[in-house]
């Protein structure tokens, strides 16, 4: 789909409204190249090239208690002048527990740190949960915050559009929601990717804010997007840092000009993860999804 032609639905949608500048931000890993825990100087070194390389001042992170990232993450985000997205992992109880348990330890001793806490991340497009149990989830952790943070969570976009959140939106607990898009994993070309992802992610704004009852109901943010610098060329979608940064330039800068808070999927590359599993059951490398490598060096230019 051609450029102007996403520009054209997105403004014949009529409540999706952004302001002047969006935020730019990064998820962040809570491990080192070798696989072992982050410590908080490994925080403040990750914000400090941040900040150098890309201007940002908000991170996200998916599960409060793996590696004590909570505990570690947050006193380095204070020194930084960064804000943090707790995550909290609620496919096993046992996750479930352990992060609510690490978010009410620390997020009222640096309140001015965390942005908002994420409830799950993909459960509904998993198909750990349906809608109303994810829901439950996420009153269960408001109730045990006591108040004064966001709450929310994040998703994939079509699982927003096809109305499998709907029971999270309409209730009025949510007060964030992440919606997730990668041109990479649907096998798009380059030169559709920009179009392809835009196109995602007005079709779960639109919705949301249809079924919400307006633009300032929800706080809506990408919650991932990326592309690949290395790996696997997965269906008609190739890696490389030449099509990272044109994807990062076009399409990700792209919508932050146009005003919508983006995250971007993911600071740094991660070696030690394992493969992963597209949609079409082919296995994918993603060790090389970060806009800069391990060693916290940018890849292509990272300002918008």
């Amino acid at each position: 789909m051609r450029f102007s032609t996403i520009f054209a639905a997105a403004a014949a949608t009529g409540p999706i409204v952004a302001s002047a500048a969006g935020q730019m931000g990064f998820a962040l890993g809570n491990k080192k190249a070798d696989g072992t825990c982050k410590e908080s100087s490994d925080y403040t070194a990750d914000f400090a090239a941040l900040a150098k390389e890309t201007g940002t001042k908000i991170v996200r992170i998916y599960a409060a208690s793996d590696c004590d990232v909570a505990q570690n993450i947050l006193p380095a985000a204070k020194t930084a002048g960064f804000k943090v997205i707790l995550g909290i992992w609620p496919d096993t109880d046992e996750s479930f527990q352990a992060d609510k348990a690490a978010v009410v330890e620390n997020a009222p001793k640096y309140k001015d740190q965390v942005y908002a806490i994420t409830v799950g991340s993909e459960s509904l497009y998993r198909g750990n949960f349906t809608g109303p149990e994810l829901l439950s989830k996420i009153k269960d952790v408001k109730s045990a915050v006591g108040g004064g943070f966001k709450v929310g969570t994040a998703d994939s976009w079509n699982k927003y559009a096809d109305g499998t959140a709907d029971a999270v939106i309409q209730s009025g607990s949510a007060d964030i929601l992440l919606c997730n898009a990668f041109s990479y994993w649907q096998g798009q070309v380059l030169a559709n990717a920009t179009g392809s992802f835009y196109d995602d992610m007005f079709q779960a704004f639109g919705h949301i804010q249809e079924k919400a009852g307006g633009t300032d109901k929800i706080e809506l943010w990408v919650g991932e997007t990326g592309w690949p610098t290395g790996g696997d060329k997965y269906q008609s979608a190739q890696p490389g840092v030449k099509q990272a940064a044109t994807f990062y330039s076009q399409a990700v800068c792209g919508l932050v000009d146009w005003g919508f808070n983006v995250f971007f999927f993911e600071a740094f590359d991660e070696s030690w993860k394992p493969k992963a599993i597209g949609e079409d059951g082919s296995v994918a490398d993603e060790t090389s999804w970060g806009a800069m490598t391990a060693d916290r060096k940018p890849k292509y230019s990272l300002k918008c």
